[in-house]
């Protein structure tokens, strides 16, 4: 695309595995003028962009960011505006935690077409690989909750009402959480929510680097802290949890403390 005003396509890259991007986003990053890219969104999935497409990184880490997010809504105007086709490549779903409705509104608001192309957000994407199915009857689980372990601005989580309501869900998943999962568990177990709930956390889901830490609500920042589990990581909290060992089946380590079950190939770590 050349001259005239160009358009940001806002894209959902996947959890990680780059075969599980859509078939409209795989399109887009094949025709795409500019990507500007996320940390998570999977490295393999530039390698299907043409010769002449730019390449930005903007991603966010815990110890810092390539670019504000100020800065980002910026550069999408600036290169739409340049008649280019500018893919806006995000780890997830753009929509889910991924700051996409602000990127959206800000190309809106200043005259630039786009296009959402929705992606698979990493709680389904960490839940189906570890083997948890995230609503089932059996369980008792016909709802699903997803909070964020950070606030908009990027601060740690710091608001216990907003926590402590979440504690009366059937399924619990939390995005960006680990650095404050202690702070978090506690604060769902103040608002009623039971010490032994079955806990998953789930680290670099459905890469070659996933695995899967099973354990309690109460022992679970503990648990995580002493086996090294780091960002990226979900944690999944409900009974859930329990069908892993009978839905388990990518292959990828599973770790357990406490009781194994006696059918499931796993390490047991205490």
């Amino acid at each position: 695309m050349s001259g005239g005003l160009g358009k940001v396509y806002l894209v959902g890259a996947g959890p990680g595995h780059e075969k599980l991007i859509t078939v409209r986003g795989l399109e887009l990053i094949r025709e795409a003028d500019c990507i500007v890219y996320d940390r998570l969104a999977g490295s393999a999935l530039l390698d299907e962009a043409g010769e002449h497409a730019e390449r930005i990184y903007c991603g966010k880490s815990p110890i810092g960011h390539a670019m504000k997010q100020e800065e980002i809504n910026a550069l999408l105007v600036r290169k739409a505006r340049e008649g280019k086709r500018v893919v806006r490549l995000k780890g997830g779903d753009p929509f889910i935690f991924g700051r996409g409705g602000e990127e959206a509104a800000y190309c809106r608001r200043h005259g630039v077409p786009i296009e959402v192309v929705p992606g698979v957000t990493a709680a389904a994407a960490a839940a189906a690989y570890a083997g948890i199915p995230l609503t089932d009857r059996t369980a008792g689980a016909s709802s699903v909750t997803l909070i964020t372990g950070h606030k908009q601005c990027g601060e740690p989580a710091v608001d216990p009402d907003r926590i402590m309501r979440q504690a009366q869900a059937d399924t619990l998943v939390i995005y960006m959480g680990m650095k404050n999962l202690g702070l978090i568990c506690n604060l769902l177990m103040a608002g009623g929510k039971p010490e032994d709930t079955p806990a998953a956390v789930i680290e670099n889901c459905t890469t070659p680097g996933q695995r899967t830490l099973v354990t309690t609500l109460g022992r679970a920042a503990e648990d995580a802290a002493a086996e090294n589990f780091k960002a990226p990581s979900l944690v999944v909290i409900g009974r859930v949890v329990e069908l892993l060992g009978l839905v388990h089946w990518s292959g990828a380590p599973v770790l357990y403390r406490g009781d194994v079950p006696a059918d499931e190939p796993v390490y047991r770590i205490g």
